[in-house]
């Protein structure tokens, strides 16, 4: 990841609500109704070979329903005799039985090792499918939603090796050419892992495009690239450009090299390998900094120039290139600079700094080439510094006002299974890492879709509250905002250990989890009230409320899908689909 710029998630401080109270038990009834599916799910359960935690994250909690975000309410199941279902909401009272929209070619049970049908909607009209043998589709759906207008219509298909699942897919124009982006997620045997799991992750990348040979039109997978990791990605998604992607994952992925279908590392990795002796060294006081540069046996005195300005050095040798070149971090008083040649060949250039005290963090603007060396003092007279911030003792003064954070006092659902995620930005044209963060402990939630057209959003746990992030590929200064909060979200569904799946509403109103049975909890955004309520170990009023919902269903199957929108709430199990009615209508 060397050269990839470092980020931080920025919130927004209008956004967070520190004197959250918490969620009222609200005992109101929710409109619940449930339709008998004619045909069960295809559910793909988990083989003997699929034992490592990778596997259940991939497909053991797989999401069997699928909501079309360009069309509101529309949800998608595949069955077990291979059709796609359709159920188009638009008054919950009337509800139609699920249509069917298209059939798989193939025969799902012939195939032994097959995963799940898999689906994603590129966009309002493209639609990618996977039918869980290594089969990918491309689909022109036509307007979907409306029985009318929308005819599955494949363009695509072919035989991708071994099986995976849909991860993402885009659609776009480029160059007057349209394409469509998909990524697709395999957990593979690693026959070179004997320490870990035994199996490695791999993201393909492919792009099929419009090709047009001698009045023939058609579609041709014009590029195959491929990613490798050692754990499933929280989160992976195509910019909708198709010249990036994002991936949320607790260990780094990689690009690999596609050549004679053979995985061949990155140069990349390479250069990584490589350590390289610094190319100068320096040293500072709170009135000079000291720099050091080695230079060839045959260059002599008349052979060096070095030019000063206040902000800027320069060191030339001969008549090459600038050996050492930039912005200084902080001006110097340019006419008192010297420089002088040590006896064992090395340069010495002394920089009178400008103002004295501030110490530099660096020598030359953005130049890692140099190293800094410390003298003993420094060291002492920082560790002096620090002192106060540390002891050897867990909690020496528990009194205190504002005592140090103890481990001691954690709660077992403030413990995270994974510490140390990361977000990255993979450039499509160089397959490297263009962006970091380090998301350290704000735990990886769920993903949801606010604007199509956009990215989907990911929700992070940052302290107690949950926060969603809307990625911005084509806002380099702002790429991942801050949009909504969930306060205490991240505390709550800490507690829930039977939780399966997570969503949200694309307007921010409510925020729901569903357990692996029966049970759907839904967390309200803070409403003002119509009656006067009083806190009444505080004596003051409350001006608004967050409620907390509860919904039991009825049904003994084991909830296979789960999906939010602004109005309802759609719960798959294995023969029924439920719909819970959160929101009235505008």
């Amino acid at each position: 990841m060397a050269g990839a710029a470092h980020c931080s998630l920025r919130t927004k401080r209008l956004l967070l609500d520190p004197k959250f109270e918490g969620y009222k038990l609200s005992l109101e009834p929710l409109a619940c109704y449930q339709l008998g599916l004619d045909a069960a799910v295809a559910e793909v359960k988990l083989r003997d070979d699929q034992y490592t935690l990778d596997h259940m994250r991939a497909f053991g909690m797989y999401n069997y329903l699928h909501l079309d975000s360009w069309s509101q309410d529309n949800v998608y199941y595949v069955d077990q005799f291979g059709r796609v279902m359709n159920l188009s909401v638009t008054l919950d009272t009337a509800l139609q039985k699920p249509r069917e929209v298209f059939r798989l070619p193939t025969d799902l049970t012939a195939c032994d090792n097959r995963l799940c049908a898999s689906i994603h909607f590129s966009s309002s009209t493209w639609v990618t499918l996977s039918d869980g043998t290594g089969r990918l589709y491309l689909i022109k759906s036509g307007k979907r939603g409306n029985s009318a207008s929308e005819k599955w219509e494949i363009v695509f298909n072919e035989e991708l090796g071994s099986p995976f699942i849909i991860a993402h897919s885009v659609s776009f124009v480029k160059s007057d050419m349209h394409s469509v982006a998909v990524l697709l997620l395999r957990v593979e045997k690693d026959e070179l892992d004997t320490k870990g799991s035994g199996f490695h992750i791999t993201l393909e990348w492919v792009t099929i495009a419009a090709i047009s040979k001698e009045g023939d039109h058609r579609y041709e997978i014009l590029k195959r690239r491929f990613l490798q990791g050692k754990s499933v990605p929280h989160y992976a998604a195509i910019e909708p450009s198709g010249d990036g992607l994002m991936i949320v994952s607790y260990k780094p992925f990689k690009f690999m090299q596609d050549e004679d279908n053979k995985l061949e590392e990155n140069d990349d990795a390479k250069a990584t390998n490589e350590t390289k002796d610094p190319l100068y060294y320096w040293q500072q006081t709170e009135d000079d900094v000291t720099v050091t540069v080695h230079i060839p046996q045959d260059i002599t005195k008349d052979d060096i120039k070095v030019r000063f300005s206040p902000d800027n050095i320069c060191v030339t040798l001969k008549d090459q290139p600038p050996l050492v070149e930039g912005k200084l971090y902080s001006s110097v008083d340019h006419e008192s600079c010297t420089w002088i040649i040590r006896e064992n060949k090395s340069l010495e250039i002394s920089l009178i700094k400008k103002n004295e005290g501030p110490r530099w963090p660096e020598l030359i603007v953005g130049d890692t080439r140099g190293e800094f060396i410390m003298d003993s003092s420094q060291c002492s007279e920082i560790t002096e510094s620090l002192m106060h911030l540390t002891s050897e003792v867990m909690n020496p003064n528990p009194e205190k006002e504002n005592p140090p954070c103890n481990a001691q006092e954690l709660e077992e659902c403030d413990a995270f299974l994974e510490d140390s995620a990361s977000l990255c930005r993979f450039d499509g044209d160089t397959l490297k890492v263009t962006h970091v963060i380090n998301l350290g402990s704000n735990q990886y939630l769920f993903s949801v879709v606010v604007d199509p057209r956009e990215m989907p959003c990911f929700c992070l746990r940052h302290d107690v509250d949950a926060l969603l992030w809307q990625p911005h590929s084509d806002q380099p200064e702002n790429m991942w905002e801050h949009i909504a909060t969930f306060n205490a979200l991240g505390y709550v569904q800490a507690s829930k250990q039977d939780k399966k799946f997570m969503a949200c509403a694309p307007d921010y109103s409510y925020a729901a989890l569903c357990e692996c049975l029966r049970r759907v909890f839904i967390y309200r955004q803070p409403t003002p009230l119509s009656t006067v309520l009083y806190n009444r170990k505080e004596g003051r009023q409350v001006g608004q409320v967050a409620k907390q919902l509860v919904a039991t269903l009825e049904a003994n199957d084991p909830i296979l899908g789960f999906q939010a929108t602004s109005e309802r709430l759609f719960v798959l199990t294995t023969k029924t689909l439920f719909l819970i009615k959160v929101n009235s209508g505008n």
